[in-house]
C-alpha cells in the first residue's frame, strides 16, 4: 500500500454527514478544551513552582541559621518541627548520591545554595531511585553535618480537577451530539419527503417551522411539490381533453366510411379508425386513472373478489384459473382494483393464451395478488420500462400484437392510487408474474 493510500485509509471520514459533523465539531472543541487546560496547567505549574522555590529559599535559610546557633544537644528536637511536606532535616551525612542534578532538582539545588550563600559549606547530590530525590549536605559552624532530604514535587492542580475535566468532556460530547442531531434532522425529513413524493396523491407537506434556513428549504420543497402536481394535472387534463375531443371526428369519419362503397379500402379505413378510437379510449382511461383516488374505499373479501373476476373470464371460455385464495378482508377501492386485474389478465391472455391468479399473504402481513402466465417473458432490462405510458415491447404498428402501450401504465397508475404497488418479474421456466401488493 502506498503512503497516499495509507493516509486515505487511516484518515477516512465516515460516510454519513451526521458522523462527519460530529467528529469535526467534537474534535475541534476537544482540542480547544485540551489547549485551554494545557495553558492553565502550565500557568499553575509555573506559579506553584515559583511559590515552592520562594518558600524553600526563605525556610531553608531560617532553618539552617537556627540549627547553626542551637547547641548540638538541642538540635534533634528542632529537626522534627522544621519538617515540611516535601523535605525534612536530618542530623548526619545522609546517603551517598550522584553529583549530577537535573531538572527540577537543579532548580532546588540552586535555591538552597542561594539561601545558604557562602556562610556554610554545602554540596547537593541526587539519590538514585524511582522518584526524584535530592539531598543537600550542609556543614555547620561547629563542624557537624545536617542533611536536607528533598523530594521535590509541584502540585499545580487540585485532586478533584480531573473529575471536573471528565464531566466537561461528557457535557461537550452531549452538546455536540444534540447540535448535530438538530442540524441533521431537517435533512432527514427533506430526504424522506423527496423519497415519498407522489404528485398524483395528496402528499403531506413539510412543516415550515424552525430556524430560518430550515423554513426556507421546507417552503421551497412544498412549492416544488405544488408545481409538479400542477404540471402533472395539466398534462393529464391536456391528454384527456385531446382524447375526448378526438372521439367526435372519429365517430363522424366512421359513419362516413360505413356509407361508402364496399371494398378493400373501406375495410382498411374502418380498421384504422377503430384502432384510433381504441387508442383514444385508452388515453382517456389513463388520464382518469391519474386521479383514481376519487373512488371511496370499501371493505371487501379479497378471496371472493378475485374468484368473481376469474369466474367471469371462465364464463366466456377464457383459460383463467385461480390455484389458491386466502380469507382476508381489506379496505381498498374495488373498481380500481378490478381494472388493474382485468388489464393484467387481458395482457397475459394476449401473449400467453392463459393466466393464473394467485393470492398470498406476504411475511409482513400484506396481500399479494400475482397474475402469472407462461408467455415469452420480458427482457430483464425492460421490466420497469414497460410500466411507462405508450411503451411497447413490440415496436410494430400492429395494435393487435403491439397494443397501445397503456395497459400496464394504467394498472401501475391505479395501483399507486389505491396505495399499493405493481411489479413485474420473469418466472423460472418462462413467462411473467405481475404482482400487486396491497397494504
Amino acid at each position: 500500500m502506498t503512503i497516499k493510500g495509507w493516509h486515505r485509509t487511516v484518515f477516512r471520514l465516515p460516510r454519513t454527514l451526521r458522523w462527519r459533523l460530529f467528529l469535526i465539531l467534537f474534535a475541534g472543541l476537544a482540542v480547544a478544551h485540551a489547549l485551554s487546560f494545557g495553558v492553565l496547567f502550565l500557568e499553575r505549574y509555573s506559579a506553584a513552582k515559583t511559590m515552592m522555590l520562594g518558600n524553600l529559599e526563605k525556610d531553608v535559610g531560617i532553618s539552617l541559621a537556627l540549627l547553626d546557633r542551637l547547641p548540638a544537644g538541642e538540635r534533634q528536637q528542632w529537626v522534627a518541627m522544621l519538617e515540611r511536606g516535601n523535605y525534612r532535616y536530618e542530623l548526619g551525612p545522609g546517603l551517598p548520591g550522584v553529583p549530577e542534578v537535573t531538572g527540577l532538582g537543579q532548580e532546588v539545588a540552586e535555591t538552597i545554595q542561594t539561601a545558604v550563600g557562602h556562610r556554610l559549606p554545602i554540596t547537593v547530590e541526587t539519590i538514585p531511585g524511582p522518584r526524584q530525590r535530592v539531598q543537600a549536605h550542609v556543614t555547620l559552624s561547629d563542624g557537624s553535618q545536617v542533611t536536607i532530604d528533598l523530594r521535590p514535587r509541584v502540585m499545580p492542580l487540585a485532586s478533584w480537577l480531573p473529575y471536573v475535566l471528565v464531566a466537561q468532556l461528557g457535557l461537550l460530547l452531549l452538546c455536540t451530539w444534540i447540535a448535530v442531531r438538530s442540524a441533521i434532522r431537517p435533512l432527514h425529513r427533506l430526504a424522506k419527503a423527496a423519497e415519498t413524493l407522489n404528485p398524483g396523491k395528496d402528499a403531506a407537506r413539510l412543516d415550515e417551522t424552525g430556524p430560518a434556513e430550515v423554513v426556507d428549504a421546507a417552503t421551497a420543497f412544498n412549492a416544488m411539490q405544488d408545481r409538479i402536481a400542477h404540471y402533472l394535472e395539466e398534462r393529464v387534463q391536456i391528454l384527456a381533453a385531446i382524447s375526448h375531443d378526438l372521439q367526435t371526428p372519429i365517430t363522424r369519419m366512421k359513419l362516413r366510411a360505413e356509407v361508402a362503397e364496399d371494398g378493400p379500402e373501406k375495410e382498411k379505413l374502418i380498421s384504422d379508425l377503430s384502432e384510433i378510437e381504441r387508442l383514444v379510449h385508452e388515453g382517456v382511461a389513463y388520464a382518469r386513472t391519474a386521479h383514481g383516488n376519487v373512488e371511496k374505499p370499501t371493505r371487501i373479501d379479497i378471496g371472493s373478489f378475485v374468484e368473481s373476476i376469474v369466474f367471469d373470464y371462465q364464463d366466456t371460455g377464457k383459460a383463467v384459473t385461480v390455484p389458491r385464495t386466502i380469507d382476508a378482508v381489506i379496505t381498498t377501492r374495488p373498481h380500481a382494483l378490478r381494472r388493474i386485474l382485468t388489464n393484467l389478465i387481458d395482457n397475459a391472455l394476449k401473449f400467453a393464451g392463459e393466466a393464473e391468479v394467485d393470492t398470498v399473504r406476504t411475511p409482513d402481513g400484506k396481500i399479494c395478488i400475482a397474475v402469472c402466465d407462461r408467455g415469452p417473458g420480458i427482457p430483464e432490462g425492460q421490466l420497469e420500462a414497460v410500466l411507462q405510458p405508450f411503451y411497447r415491447l413490440e415496436q410494430s404498428r400492429n395494435r393487435d400484437t403491439g397494443g397501445t402501450g397503456l395497459g400496464l401504465a394504467i394498472a401501475q397508475q391505479l395501483a399507486l392510487a389505491i396505495g399499493g404497488s405493481l411489479s413485474l418479474k420473469n418466472r423460472s421456466g418462462g413467462g411473467v408474474a405481475a404482482e400487486i401488493v396491497l397494504g
